[in-house]
């Protein structure tokens, strides 16, 4: 299952069943100018003395450095501006949970928990930091405690964006096969914000799942209004179109199957099921 990231922010709108009467719903990225790279990214020493200026600037210079460092795949140099910013700032928590999510991506869960937990500390309650290290307790299987963090980002009263972690909160929960949860809570992200793509094909699984075909398309169809389709939801599709028995609709879906993801297992699944 893919996450919501937290600086995504994606009208308020509520679901009268998670099923039934469907109304009309990387990670951390910022672009780091030149004219910052050039001014902050490095300390200046007084007099021999190792005292910097601007200590806070040049640890909001270094660590977006290394977030768009980490963007470009430059995991080395990410590590050495976010290094750098710990020197010149040791108590700025951003720098600890890109750190986290540095030590994520390289697979290093001992040192990605040290970090997130330490950005934790230095910014209790901070919502950016509780999601990101609900999404890495979820990649560990600890759905509890993910969904815990989830719940405590959410319940944030003054967080700008609390259906992130709520939708956050039903994938976990749907990875380990908890549906009604899973339902309630992106209902709950649904109704804070009616168009967030992965949630809208998570519903619409789920409502396939449980027969109720004409909820599964509704949903589908938000979902592409929104997004672009992938093998995953051409499957969806085929399958929801043949259960309504809408044979033009499964042909057209097919055929954007065979010809845009001709080597996904979904392809296959698709030859083995005999579908036009």
């Amino acid at each position: 299952m893919k996450y919501i990231a937290t600086i995504f922010i994606f009208a308020s709108f509520i679901i009268s069943s998670a099923c039934s009467s469907v109304a009309i719903i990387g990670m951390i990225g910022s672009t780091v100018s030149r004219t910052v790279e050039n001014s902050y990214a490095h300390s200046t020493i007084d007099g021999g003395v190792n005292t910097v200026r601007n200590p806070d600037k040049i640890a909001i210079a270094n660590v977006d450095l290394g977030v768009e460092y980490m963007r470009q795949g430059n995991y080395e140099k990410a590590l050495e501006r976010l290094n750098y910013t710990k020197q010149v700032k040791p108590d700025y928590a951003p720098t600890y949970n890109v750190l986290g999510l540095l030590y994520q991506r390289l697979d290093d869960v001992i040192q990605a928990e040290i970090y997130f937990r330490k950005s934790i500390q230095l910014d209790n309650g901070n919502p950016d930091f509780l999601n990101n290290y609900g999404q890495f307790l979820c990649k560990q299987d600890r759905d509890i405690e993910a969904i815990e963090y989830f719940l405590e980002a959410a319940r944030d009263p003054f967080y700008k964006a609390p259906e992130i972690p709520f939708s956050n909160a039903g994938t976990c929960a749907y990875k380990f096969s908890q549906i009604d949860e899973a339902v309630g809570y992106f209902e709950k992200a649904l109704s804070l914000n009616p168009n967030i793509p992965t949630t809208l094909i998570q519903m619409s699984e789920i409502c396939y799942g449980k027969g109720d075909h004409h909820a599964a398309h509704e949903y589908l169809d938000r979902y592409v209004d929104l997004s672009r389709h992938t093998a995953k939801s051409l499957w969806l599709g085929i399958r929801i179109e043949r259960q309504l028995g809408n044979k033009d609709a499964v042909s057209s879906y097919a055929l954007l199957l065979r010809n845009n993801f001709p080597e996904e297992k979904e392809a296959e699944l698709l030859k083995e099921s005999g579908a036009r």
